[in-house]
């Protein structure tokens, strides 16, 4: 991951990088990897994000053709 630092501008490429990062997911990651979590509880956590995920992907598109 690269970010250009334009007239020495640290902080606004700090602020850049930090949300390359949020987008990335690297932060969520971290904070999971802190802890051992059991494989079984991990296949449950995963499977009700993909759920909330569908959700949410499915209430927009339901919002954006006028329906809601």
């Amino acid at each position: 991951m690269q970010v250009s630092v334009r007239d020495n501008n640290v902080d606004q490429a700090l602020r850049a990088l930090k949300k390359k990062l949020q987008r990335e997911g690297v932060f969520r990651e971290m904070k999971l990897k802190q802890h051992f979590e059991k494989p079984s509880i991990r296949k449950a956590r995963e499977k009700t994000e993909s759920i909330r995920r569908a959700r949410k992907l499915a209430r927009k598109k339901l919002q954006r053709e006028g329906m809601l």
